[in-house]
């Protein structure tokens, strides 16, 4: 029996943060040489190779680099499209690594009435099924009519992009249930970044964190090597490069914030790890921004941190009371800026109708979070009249 490695949510290039994006990277690097040197059989990576189905050049090109030491090493990958890499076009640069002959999208689907015929990719004994994630858990229907094509006698591998019932928790969303899937020997599962295991159905968590809470909660990222032959066949690989500081603290005064922040750092050994900075509480009379979180950085990494992340998620200011008499239900937000002009008149008033219009424009289909930004933000310059 072959010996394989099963790993999904790499993410690359899905930290704005240079450092972050860094150690995504290195992480997926480390990955890939643990899989040359355990002389895995073949690789399958089940969804979310990028972080979008754009990446930027840069990232294509390191990680045309990793899939080259695969293919040197004679380790095949096998791969589907999760819902951050998946294109509604169909094309995405995962078709430009296949066509480099780096990979193998094992997505090959026949469309009937009742019924969707996924056909195998047959290697050494195995037959390789996959089926696509998509955004906002559209492909849950199309599962439910998944078939197989029969391969008798083969181990079968069904990879998936998408939530399971068994896996979801309390979180609110759908999910196909497991009942409903055609059975296979092994379910090769990406999406949600957990490490868990149900009978044969497995995630096998995200190769990086990505972001504060996942850093929290996971620390590091992970991947699978199976081995169908053994007793124990799943045989959990951590990639652990920095070590976290997790530092949470209550603030009622902004005023006195930084300093305590900074007596709290002094405490602690920051060298060369990640520092998780969480802040909770409400201010009275005044603001986040009274914090001086430069200064607080600075010393962190004076004191050697490799990086500072914040979460002030939970620190709030006491609102201020904004007494508002509503006549017209139905038009309620139109009514709300023409009382908020009365009551504080500005010439910019007249601009916040459109102001909100382009607020609520929607990421397109493939668009990076940092060029969704910037169109935002030339958008909102434009109708400022701030724009060069």
């Amino acid at each position: 029996m072959v010996k394989f490695a099963h790993m999904a949510d790499i993410h690359l290039g899905g930290w704005r943060q240079e450092a972050l994006q860094k150690l995504n990277f290195q992480s997926f690097q480390k990955a890939i040489q643990i899989c040359i040197d355990k002389k895995v059989d073949f690789v399958l990576i089940a969804g979310d190779l990028f972080d979008s189905a754009y990446p930027p050049i840069e990232i294509l090109k390191e990680t045309f680099a990793e899939f080259k030491k695969l293919h040197e090493a004679r380790i095949p990958v096998f791969l589907i499209a999760g819902s951050h890499d998946y294109s509604v076009s169909g094309k995405t640069f995962l078709d430009v690594l296949e066509k480099a002959g780096f990979c193998k999208n094992v997505f090959n689907a026949e469309i009937k009435e009742n019924e969707i015929l996924l056909h195998p990719t047959i290697f050494q004994g195995m037959a390789i099924y996959g089926y696509p994630g998509k955004k906002s858990g559209l492909e849950i229907d199309e599962l439910r009519r998944l078939k197989l094509e029969e391969t008798p006698g083969l181990f079968k591998i069904l990879m998936l992009h998408t939530t399971i019932d068994k896996a979801k928790g309390m979180l609110p969303i759908d999910s196909i249930e497991v009942d409903k899937l055609p059975r296979a020997d092994y379910y090769a599962l990406g999406h949600l970044h957990v490490d868990f295991k149900y009978q044969n159905f497995v995630y096998s968590g995200p190769i990086f964190p990505n972001n504060f809470q996942e850093l929290e909660a996971l620390g590091n990222g992970t991947f699978y090597l199976v081995d169908p032959s053994e007793d124990q066949p799943l045989e959990k690989v951590s990639l652990k490069l920095k070590e976290l500081e997790s530092i949470h603290i209550v603030i009622r005064n902004a005023h006195i914030a930084t300093d305590s922040i900074i007596e709290e750092l002094k405490k602690r050994d920051l060298k060369d790890k990640i520092v998780l900075l969480r802040l909770e509480g409400e201010l009275n009379d005044q603001q986040p921004a009274d914090i001086k979180f430069q200064k607080i950085e600075d010393f962190a990494y004076e004191k050697g941190a490799y990086f500072v992340l914040r979460n002030t998620h939970d620190l709030k200011s006491k609102e201020s009371e904004f007494d508002l008499e509503v006549h017209d239900s139905e038009d309620l937000e139109e009514e709300t800026i023409k009382n908020y002009s009365t009551e504080n008149p500005s010439k910019f008033n007249s601009l916040i109708p459109r102001l909100i219009d382009n607020l609520s424009i929607e990421k397109q289909e493939g668009e990076t979070v940092d060029s969704f930004n910037k169109r935002l933000l030339e958008e909102s310059s434009k109708i400022l009249g701030f724009e060069n």
